[in-house]
């Protein structure tokens, strides 16, 4: 395996770069797994690498339908935080981001995270106390929250536009410094060679067509590659969760699958040195390390499984973008792209055993996919190889949709696209 360090770099380079081993092998499926992991997204593989670093569980499969990083662990905007108000979602975030501080150095890959903060911006006086009961919630749980006065905010973002005559004039906002962002590409293959190097089976081109069953246990799976079988069969496949879920005979579930649109512009010189969110309306943006500004909005509300955009998201997007930064009305976009959402009816993700005896379930994750993917594999690791959740996920199970223990951090109610 390829082992990264300052010597093997300075070795490569006198060699044009061409010796440099793979970073993960391409196996064929072997018959049986004691774990099979749908899914080679960044909850997929991070489920894979923690099974085996932290349970000693290495002999598993991860099956991806695709190539790895083509799903939504590429198709994000990058954002990690954990500036969350109910204390489940708070104290799962928060340990997520405590294992974003370290990832680089756990998985000898750099992921590229920097801690460059995220701030919510308050339109209203209403909105401002709403930031302040909400960081005041963080703050209890030892999470870092700041209030910031406009001064304090101008100072920071000097392109946003922050006079009075601003069509949504500002009043302060919400900082929460250790927030920051990742490169999605390296967080998929700093786990796919963690997981590789640990003996798991990373198998690209290989979609489950169907499940093997003993009853009504789940036993395995049919793929385009060939039966597989396997003790216990983890999903972790986001926005297919409702059509995976169908090939083992169920078909209602808690979610609904919605497009979600990114964008990118052409490399500019720093103008935003941190994640900057719009409080009245969806919108986020930040600045990479090439200069483009990476910034998206509100789903589509139209539910699709379409990796595609539609043009009124762009229209609205972009109106948004303007209303902050007037002075961006000329900047050309580069591109845009979309990853498909799956929605749960409160907002928050389910990590669970079942609904299948030999099944077990990664879902729901809404806006939250990519900055939970390190404590979403952790968490899942630990309900696969235990049979029973950690108290990070506890609460995220299917059931609490029937008990009515909801964990609905926005107050939005029972509608899926507006979490």
């Amino acid at each position: 395996m390829a082992e990264y360090s300052a010597l093997s770099l300075l070795k490569n380079a006198f060699t044009g770069n061409k010796d440099w081993k793979p970073a993960w092998r391409k196996p064929d499926p072997k018959a049986s797994y004691d774990v099979i992991v749908i899914g080679g997204g960044g909850h997929g593989l991070s489920t894979a690498y923690y099974l085996a670093k932290e349970h000693g569980i290495t002999n598993v499969a991860v099956l991806e339908k695709g190539w790895l990083g083509s799903g939504n662990v590429g198709r994000n905007t990058t954002a990690v935080r954990s500036n969350y108000l109910l204390p489940s979602n708070t104290r799962f975030y928060e340990h997520s981001m405590k294992m974003w501080e370290n990832l680089s150095h756990d998985l000898n890959y750099n992921v590229m995270f920097s801690q460059r903060g995220c701030l919510n911006l308050a339109h209203t006086p209403a909105q401002f106390d709403d930031y302040a009961r909400r960081g005041n919630a963080m703050r209890h749980l030892g999470v870092d929250a700041e209030l910031m006065t406009v001064a304090e905010i101008k100072r920071l973002v000097p392109a946003l536009d922050v006079s009075g005559s601003a069509r949504f004039p500002i009043f302060g906002g919400l900082m929460q410094p250790r927030a920051g962002s990742a490169r999605h590409d390296a967080v998929a293959w700093g786990y796919a060679r963690g997981a590789d190097r640990r003996g798991v089976d990373i198998i690209e081109n290989c979609e489950v067509t169907g499940f093997l069953r003993d009853g009504d246990r789940i036993t395995g799976v049919s793929t385009t590659r060939g039966e597989i079988r396997a003790k216990k069969v983890a999903l972790a496949v986001a926005g297919s969760t409702g059509r995976v879920m169908q090939l083992a005979g169920i078909d209602k579930m808690p979610i609904e699958s919605h497009v979600l649109q990114a964008f990118v512009t052409e490399s500019l010189k720093p103008i935003i040195d941190t994640i900057l969110t719009f409080g009245m309306g969806h919108f986020y943006i930040s600045q990479s390390d090439k200069g483009g500004l990476v910034y998206g909005g509100d789903l589509d509300g139209y539910n699709s499984y379409a990796q595609r955009g539609s043009l009124p998201i762009v229209d609205e997007v972009m109106s948004e973008m303007l209303a902050l930064f007037p002075g961006l009305a000329r900047v050309r976009m580069l591109r845009s792209w979309g990853g498909v959402c799956d929605m749960t009816m409160d907002g928050s993700p389910i990590i669970t055993t079942g609904p299948l005896p030999g099944m077990y379930l990664n879902c729901g994750w809404c806006y939250g996919g990519f900055k939970a993917t390190p404590a979403s594999g952790w968490c899942f690791a630990w309900t696969i190889a235990k049979d029973e959740p950690h108290d990070f996920n506890a609460p995220f199970t299917l059931d609490r949709f029937h008990r009515g223990l909801v964990i609905d951090d926005k107050g939005q109610g029972a509608t899926p696209r507006l979490h």
